[in-house]
């Protein structure tokens, strides 16, 4: 008897090793073997109590820590690493080579290739992060600058477009629809099209006054110690 559970149609492949307490919710397929690799050719290892839902896909070649979660219709492709506590929203894409810190949240809709997100990442639906500066085919095109950095705690709105290799500083947060074209430094506010710093997240107000600012609670007070 495994560790895990499945529920309804799932198809694992071999080389796949998924930790105790996880559910597998079908129709999903693990394992999925990326073009030119035979099936079992490279591992997927899930940690535990992982909640993976209907309609995902996740390939051979990535590694996920404990206490995924995914909603319906994820496609994680492979060479990803994903920490611990990470959870990818209803019909996000994640390409290859992202490398996602502990207690990130990518919701759905999302976009990402090449991507590095730090820890406690917040990304807003629906945006999309770019990974190539001239598409299409060019054979050198990862020597361009690759996908985005982002930093440790940083929050993104809804509906924003990040160009490749743009660096988003600790503690910033982007206004929702932003287009970022340049680097963004730590604990600032951007927002527009093209993204423009507009002040200190220091600075924001709380709307009903319930905090001297917004971002007074854990993790974000934690992070100003470190």
């Amino acid at each position: 008897m495994s560790d895990y559970r499945t529920v309804g149609d799932v198809k694992i492949y071999p080389g796949v090793t998924i930790g105790k307490g996880s559910i597998i919710y079908g129709p999903a397929v693990l394992g999925q073997p990326p073009r030119r690799k035979a099936v079992g050719e490279l591992p997927l290892v899930v940690g535990d109590n992982a909640i993976i839902r209907p309609f995902s896909t996740i390939y051979a070649g990535t590694t996920i820590g404990d206490s995924f979660q995914c909603g319906q219709g994820a496609s994680i492709r492979e060479d990803n690493i994903i920490g611990n506590n990470v959870s990818i929203g209803t019909n996000a894409v994640l390409e290859f080579e992202n490398r996602l810190g502990d207690f990130c949240r990518v919701h759905s809709g999302c976009f990402l290739e090449m991507v590095t997100l730090g820890k406690y990442v917040f990304v807003g639906p629906n945006t999309v992060f770019t990974d190539d500066p001239h598409p299409m085919n060019c054979p050198r095109y990862k020597e361009c600058g690759g996908g985005a950095i982002v930093g440790d705690f940083v929050k993104i709105g809804a509906n924003c477009t990040f160009l490749p290799a743009v660096k988003i500083g600790k503690g910033a947060l982007i206004g929702a629809g932003a287009v970022v074209v340049g680097d963004i430094p730590e604990m600032m506010v951007a927002a527009g099209n093209p993204a423009q710093v507009i002040k200190s997240v220091l600075a924001l107000k709380c709307k009903i006054n319930a905090y001297e600012r917004p971002y007074l609670w854990p993790p974000y007070t934690d992070s100003e110690t470190e």
